[in-house]
C-alpha cells in the first residue's frame, strides 16, 4: 500500500499504522480497533477511529503537503494548514443527545474555516458509533447526527446543496468522529448522480433533516494546470432515494459500482463543464465499507477486478447509515486521470 495521489502539493496514502511519518504531514487518521484523539502529535493532527474488529487489518490514512505546515487546536478540534489546504479533525463524544453535540462540533469547524480563510470544504468523513440505534423518538443516531449537522449549517447560512462530497458510516465506538479537507483558492464543483435523488432532497421518511452532501466534488487548482482531483462520496445501492436489492449483497455491490461508474463517466461530468471520461479503474485510495463480516469475501470478489491493480483498496467491516444497506464505497480520482475543465 505505497502508491500516492497528489494535487499541487497535496497527497494521500494508506500506510501501516506503526510506520514512521516522513514529509510535511497535514493529518493522520488511523482506522484501528480503538477510538482516540483528536490530538496534535509530531506537529500534525492525529485521530484513531474504532473501525476494525480483532484481527482485522488496520491502516492509517495520511495526508501530506509540499508546503510548510502550521497546526493548532480550537474548541476540541485539531488542525493543520499550509496556506492552501486545511485538514481538521474533531469528535462529538458519546452521549444521549447527538443533535446538540454534533451541532456544537460542526459550529466550531465552521468558525475555524471562516477564521482561517479556507473558503471551500471539499471532502468530509463522518464515523458514527451505533449509527442505527433507535432513539426514544423513533429515529436513530444517524438521524440525530443529520439534524445536528443541518442545524449548524442553517445557523451559518450554508445551504445543503453547497456541501461537498462526504461519507457517513458506522464505527465500533467513540461517539461521532469527523475530519475534513478544505482549500483556499482551488475551484470546487459539486456533482450529483442522475441515477439518484440529491441527498439533500431526500423525502422526510429518511429524517426531518436530510443528509447534507454531494455525490462527488471535483477540485481544480486556480492555476488551471490540470492537477484536478475528484472526491467520490460514500456510495451505496440507492436508486432515486430508495435502497435496492435489499438483503442481496451481490446485487447491492454491483449497483454501487454501477452508480460510481455513471457518476464519473463523461456524460455526467459534461453536465458540469468537465471534460473527462473516467472509469472505476481511475479510482485510488478506495474504502469499501461492508456491514456483515460474512459478506466480505463476496464483496472482495466483485470489487477486486473492478479497480486498477495499483489502486490502494481498504475493506472495513462496519455498519452503514441505513439498516437495509450492506455495502458502501468511496474513492479518489487522482490528478492525471482526472482530465481537465472545459
Amino acid at each position: 500500500m505505497i502508491s500516492a495521489i497528489s494535487l499541487a502539493g497535496l497527497d494521500c496514502r494508506f500506510e501501516d499504522v506503526a510506520a514512521e511519518r516522513s514529509g510535511k504531514v497535514l493529518g493522520v487518521v488511523e482506522y484501528s480497533n480503538r477510538p482516540a484523539g483528536p490530538v496534535l502529535r509530531d506537529g500534525h493532527p492525529s485521530m484513531s477511529l474504532s473501525m476494525c474488529g480483532a484481527g482485522e487489518p488496520e491502516f492509517a490514512e495520511v495526508w501530506r503537503t509540499s508546503a510548510e505546515v502550521t497546526n493548532g487546536e480550537y474548541k476540541g478540534l485539531t488542525y493543520a494548514h499550509d496556506g492552501e489546504y486545511l485538514f481538521c479533525s474533531g469528535r462529538a463524544e458519546e452521549g444521549s443527545d447527538y443533535v446538540a453535540s454534533t451541532e456544537n462540533a460542526y459550529l466550531a469547524a465552521l468558525e475555524l474555516i471562516a477564521f482561517l480563510g479556507y473558503r471551500h470544504v471539499v471532502r468530509v468523513w463522518n464515523m458514527v458509533a451505533r449509527i442505527n440505534d433507535v432513539d426514544d423518538d423513533g429515529g436513530n443516531t444517524y438521524i440525530q447526527f443529520c439534524r445536528g449537522r443541518a442545524n449548524a449549517f442553517e445557523r451559518h447560512s450554508v445551504s445543503a446543496n453547497l456541501m461537498p462530497a462526504a461519507t457517513c458510516v458506522g464505527s465500533h465506538g467513540g461517539g461521532i468522529a469527523f475530519y475534513f479537507i478544505a482549500c483556499r483558492t482551488a475551484k470546487a464543483t459539486n456533482i450529483e448522480n442522475p441515477r439518484q435523488v440529491p441527498a439533500y432532497e431526500y423525502p422526510p421518511k429518511y429524517g426531518l433533516k436530510a443528509p447534507s452532501f454531494a455525490r462527488a466534488t471535483w477540485l481544480s487548482t486556480a492555476e488551471g494546470d490540470g492537477s484536478d482531483y475528484m472526491f467520490i462520496s460514500g456510495t451505496a445501492s440507492i436508486l432515486g432515494s430508495k435502497t435496492v436489492y435489499e438483503g442481496d449483497i451481490e446485487g447491492q455491490c454491483v449497483t454501487t459500482l454501477d452508480n460510481i461508474s455513471v457518476l464519473v463517466g463523461s456524460e455526467n461530468l459534461a453536465r458540469y463543464g468537465i471534460d473527462a471520461d473516467l472509469t472505476l479503474k481511475d479510482l485510488d485510495c478506495v474504502k469499501v465499507y461492508v456491514k456483515r463480516g460474512a459478506d466480505m469475501a463476496v464483496v472482495k470478489r466483485i470489487c477486486s477486478p473492478a479497480f486498477a491493480d495499483h489502486a490502494q483498496v481498504a475493506y472495513v467491516n462496519v455498519d452503514i447509515c441505513r439498516d437495509d444497506l450492506l455495502v458502501e464505497i468511496e474513492g479518489i480520482v487522482p490528478p492525471g486521470a482526472a482530465g481537465r475543465m472545459s
